[in-house]
């Protein structure tokens, strides 16, 4: 079996190479990756597989050879750039995924899993979202992950095409890009300095420990039905504030290093989804919310080398 996972040098990316590596090890593994900002090698480094370094954008049916299975994650992530550069989002999450479409389309892969994203429901204010729910994304980054998405599952329904698509929640563990929340809060409280916190910090977000997470998508790649959606997260939530006083607790900082700063234009109050498609598949989260946030802060703490 060789299977390509694009935006393999990333943070969630990196670990589904990894698990692919421990679950498969006769699987051959192909990464594709233009190395932005995000893109690093050194996640990579104990992982077996072979390097393409391209723009997804630029994919083509030859990169694809002998391809039998995509993992499509390569995508511009961070709300606050989307904010700021939208265009750049669009251009990577729904091009990109059109021309990796058309190449995997040409080369006749048998299976595509689209990574879209928790947050294209947008608010979910009660209750939980199950694959079902009206989907209404609130920010450019959301929307072009729709965008995307629906492409893919436009692909299934036209031609036929094996795509399905994997809604996750937050991913949390070591290697993720320091601009991220959890990276930030510690980040800022080894150095001393004002940890932003948007608003009143109260919006509720739900946390996957990344293994867990790449172990989920790997059973969609193997169990996973084309024409699907699955949600992917641990059902546990909690808001933004306390996660940065649990942060501040566990590296022995003050909270006094809080600092409320105006909140972003279009912030959703709410994150909640059910799982239960994906758990009927065998899949289950193995390691809780706080147990996730305290190592994901001590590994940061021990290893500096990564952001500093």
């Amino acid at each position: 079996m060789r299977v390509l996972v694009t935006g393999g040098a990333g943070f969630i990316g990196s670990f589904l190479v990894k698990e692919i590596n421990r679950a498969h090890p006769d699987w051959e593994v192909v990464v594709l990756d233009k190395l932005t900002y995000a893109g690093d090698l050194r996640r990579l480094e104990e992982a077996r597989f072979e390097f393409l370094k391209k723009d997804v954008v630029e994919v083509s049916p030859q990169d694809l050879e002998g391809v039998h299975l995509v993992a499509h994650l390569a995508a511009e992530t961070h709300v606050d750039r989307s904010i700021k550069d939208p265009q750049n989002f669009v251009r990577t999450n729904v091009l990109g995924t059109y021309a990796l479409l058309e190449a995997a389309r040409a080369a006749g892969v048998e299976k595509f899993l689209y990574v879209s994203t928790d947050e294209v429901y947008g608010e979910v204010l009660e209750g939980e979202a199950d694959e079902a729910w009206p989907t209404r994304p609130s920010s450019p980054y959301s929307a072009s992950k729709l965008g995307g998405e629906a492409l893919a599952l436009a692909y299934w329904r036209t031609y036929g095409f094996p795509a399905l698509s994997v809604r996750p929640s937050n991913a949390v563990g070591p290697f993720q890009y320091p601009e991220k929340f959890v990276p930030v809060i510690v980040t800022k409280a080894l150095k001393g300095e004002k940890i932003p916190v948007y608003g009143d910090g109260r919006q509720v977000r739900e946390w996957l420990w990344v293994e867990d997470m790449a172990k989920g998508m790997l059973l969609l790649l193997e169990r996973g039905v084309p024409g699907e959606v699955y949600n992917l997260g641990s059902g546990e939530r909690v808001e933004n504030i306390k996660v940065v006083e649990f942060i501040l607790r566990v590296l022995g900082k003050p909270e006094e290093l809080i600092s409320f700063v105006e909140d972003r234009p279009g912030h959703d109050r709410r994150y909640a989804t059910r799982s239960d498609k994906v758990k009927a598949l065998g899949w289950e989260r193995r390691v809780g919310l706080w147990e996730a946030l305290e190592r994901t802060a001590r590994w940061f703490a021990e290893n500096t080398w990564w952001w500093s």
